[in-house]
């Protein structure tokens, strides 16, 4: 049976119509919003990572040249306190208290770039140049930077009136019933890690204007967001105002992963100060700025063992995690190692579970949410214990997944931790994976690159995921007088393609060309809510409410286009714009049944889609690579994707979703890692120090999906943002240590596996 796809509709390969203006340099980001007479903002951070300090003197800083006001934390007291209220559970049935970030500091700071002062001048350079002339007293305190670090005996204390690190402690499982499965099994394989820290370098760091309308007696903030409906409540609260009393508007957004759904410090501050000086002020930061300030991402400390019997059968699996928070609670910190432990067992039936996570505080940059948020910590945690697995039992990486896999018979299924798995054909995503790569034909491969004197490996990752959070985001759709539709959703392009997918949904219900839709994002004023975007949520929410909103105008249409012709709505179709009675050449078109409505609510279609389970999208990747045992360098010949995204909205917006996320965790397996000093000095403050993938270092990618419609989702929808990031990071780690453990027998290598980190490894194993 041959499927028809719509021009536009979804399924359809439509190019994004957003790119003309952005690779053409017409895009409008925060940093190029200049209102007339605006003002700029520089914020003075602390040098120190641990000190009590004292301000002495600001008067230098108030009257230097073009200087309008400066900021310290006595003047901003007033201000509320950026807080978390993600804290779980503990066992004992309690929350932990949190410790919240003071917009700016009153008598310590906590970590290498801390807020102290907020200087406002007629440029950043004189902002800078006069914060320099603030006169500070810092009274140091030795700092604790490592995450391991951080519980040890006498380690000194981020918190001195906590009397320890600690910030929390969660349990998942069952301790009892882990404890017996161990105590029954017969093999058993473990591994001791640590998931590296990430800065996250999105292409465009932050931003924000603040101004005071007086004529409105509110603020209005423009900046870069992952969603403008949060930032109006939280940052109203630290305002002490009502959320009506604050516009906040996003315009073009380069990339945000997750930290660009923040509220930073430099939000309030630019507010507080244009309404103190009647004037908009401009806050801009430079990438030094990111790396020191901007949540970062992972950092765990991880101890896992799983309980298998004699033929590889997974018993139980037992984890000890440590999760690095940073200095202070920032907004979703404490959830995001929770949410990851949730997923602790993956695609495999593992029946006993006992799941240990302590969150330590440390004099480092807050962490959060980073592209997957907590999901792949999970599954790099599983996939990399899993190939430990299979060497202690004795069989391939791909049989020991295959002997484990929640099987299709076994669904809706319910993990230990309570994730609701509505279906899963795991073997299949991985047999096809399998086939695509050359699994079978490795040997051959790998023969050719021991006589040209390199060392081969392949690796694979079968990863689930869970996103598309229950919950909604409610769409709504205008039709213009001039025959074109706006759609507005309360999500937020980061760079996904929204403006393309959206409209996808929305022309396939009113059969109109997708340049005459346009969706409008990133204004509280134009919405009264909305949910933002994060956790791959934005599609199989908003695409299937945007769906919903355009059969509801649609056949408001059709009743207007009916009265127009004389004829029963039934016999009206929608054609490229206009509406005509089926089978014949009268027509009417939309700019005209416009002006027929006789109520403006007749132009208006709604639609909420609310959904009860998060989906869970899940796959296959397999990575193959080469090492140069007299270097070290690592390079990835094959890399292949199969994955299970329920339906595909857009197959070109899908592929680069997926192939940017790859990148992100190949970047985190080989050469992306922040590094803090002992005395809590930022060693990786710059691009010199912190190693990005370029160009040189992306694959070839065979990316193939093997669908299974989600029966949560209403449309089949399971999300993709965040799922090649999930794959990625495990199936590269692996595929190097395969190679690493052929050739030299090494079992574990630390990420990243940089050049110098493999070479070292090689050199030590020859010397044993």
């Amino acid at each position: 049976m041959t499927v028809f796809t719509p021009k536009f509709g979804m399924g359809a390969s439509v190019l994004r119509v957003e790119d003309s203006a952005f690779i053409t340099g017409r895009g409008r980001y925060t940093d190029d919003i200049a209102p007339q007479a605006v003002l700029h903002g520089y914020v003075l951070r602390s040098p120190v990572a641990n000190a009590s300090f004292r301000i002495t003197s600001v008067e230098a800083a108030k009257s230097a040249p073009g200087v309008h006001l400066v900021l310290t934390g006595e003047d901003t007291s007033h201000l509320s306190d950026l807080k978390s209220g993600a804290m779980q559970k503990q066992p004992d049935g309690s929350r932990a208290p949190t410790r919240d970030t003071p917009i700016l500091c009153r008598d310590r700071v906590r970590y290498v770039g801390d807020a102290v002062a907020f200087v406002v001048a007629d440029s950043r350079a004189l902002a800078q140049d006069a914060a320099e002339l603030i006169e500070i007293d810092y009274d140091d305190d030795e700092p604790v930077a490592g995450t391991a670090e951080a519980l040890a005996d006498g380690a000194p204390l981020v918190w001195p009136e906590l009397e320890s690190n600690r910030a929390f402690l969660y349990q998942l499982g069952e301790p009892a019933k882990a404890e017996a499965a161990f105590g029954k099994a017969s093999k058993f394989a473990k591994v001791l890690f640590h998931n590296n820290r990430l800065v996250c370098n999105y292409m465009e760091p932050r931003a924000a204007i603040g101004e005071w309308r007086a004529d409105e007696d509110r603020y209005q903030l423009t900046t870069g967001s992952q969603g403008v409906h949060s930032m109006q409540r939280i940052i109203s609260g630290v305002l002490g105002v009502e959320p009506s009393k604050l516009h906040v508007i996003t315009p073009d957004v380069g990339g945000g992963f997750g930290p660009k759904t923040f509220v930073y410090r430099e939000y309030p501050l630019v507010l507080e100060a244009a309404k103190r000086l009647g004037k908009p002020v401009k806050w801009t930061g430079d990438r030094s700025e990111h790396f020191m300030t901007d949540a970062q991402g992972r950092d765990n400390v991880v101890d896992a063992e799983m309980a298998m019997d004699d033929n590889g059968r997974f018993l139980g699996l037992r984890v000890k995690l440590i999760a690095n928070l940073g200095a202070y609670i920032s907004q979703y910190g404490p959830f995001i190692p929770f949410v990851g432990a949730t997923m602790s067992t993956g695609v495999y039936d593992i029946q006993a579970l006992d799941v240990s996570i302590t969150g330590v505080y440390t004099n480092t940059c807050p962490v959060d949410a980073y592209r997957g948020a907590g999901r792949p910590e999970a599954a790099l945690l599983l996939e990399k214990l899993v190939d430990e697995c299979a060497r202690v039992i004795g069989v391939g990486p791909d049989e020991i997944r295959r002997r484990n896999f929640i099987r299709p018979e076994q669904f809706p299924y319910t993990t230990q931790t309570g994730r609701k798995y509505d279906v899963g054909e795991f073997a299949g995503h991985l047999d096809l994976a399998l086939e695509r790569s050359g699994w079978n034909d490795f040997g051959a491969r790998l023969a050719q690159s021991t006589a040209n004197g390199k060392l081969r490996g392949i690796g694979l990752a079968s990863y689930i995921e869970a996103c598309a959070f229950a919950g909604s985001e409610a769409a709504n759709l205008r039709l213009n007088g001039d025959g074109t539709v706006t759609l507005f959703i309360g999500t937020q392009s980061n760079g996904q393609g929204h403006a393309t997918a959206y409209a996808q949904f929305v022309s396939e219900k009113l059969n109109l060309p997708i340049e005459k839709i346009t969706v409008r994002q990133g204004d509280t004023d134009e919405l009264a809510k909305g949910g933002g975007t994060g956790g791959s949520r934005s599609i199989p929410l908003g695409g299937v409410s945007a769906s919903r909103a355009g059969e509801d105008l649609a056949e408001k249409i059709r009743k207007i286009a009916a009265d127009e012709l004389e004829a029963a709505a039934a016999d009206i179709e929608l054609v490229d714009g206009t509406a005509r009675i089926v089978g014949t050449d009268r027509s009417v078109d939309f700019a005209a049944i416009a002006k027929a409505a006789k109520n403006p609510e007749d132009l208006k279609g709604f639609g909420e889609f609310v959904q009860d389970e998060a989906t869970y999208p899940n796959g296959t990747h397999v990575c193959e690579v080469e090492v140069d045992p007299e270097t070290g360098h690592v390079e990835i010949l094959n890399y292949t994707i199969v994955d299970d995204f329920g339906a595909t909205v857009n197959p070109i917006l899908l592929a680069g979703q997926v192939h940017g996320g790859i990148m992100q965790g190949i970047g985190q397996a080989m050469m992306e890692n922040t590094v803090y000093s002992e005395d809590g000095q930022l060693v990786t403050a710059s691009f010199m120090d912190y190693a990005m993938p370029r160009a040189e270092d992306v694959p070839f990618f065979d990316f193939q999906t093997r669908n299974v419609p989600s029966t949560t989702n209403a449309m089949g929808i399971k999300g993709a943002g965040e799922a090649g990031t999930i794959g990625g990071t495990p199936a590269a780690l692996n595929a190097i240590t395969d190679a690493l453990y052929r050739a030299h027998g090494i079992r574990h290598i630390e990420m990243p596996a940089s050049p110098m980190r493999v070479w070292q490894a090689i050199q030590e194993a020859a010397a044993a």
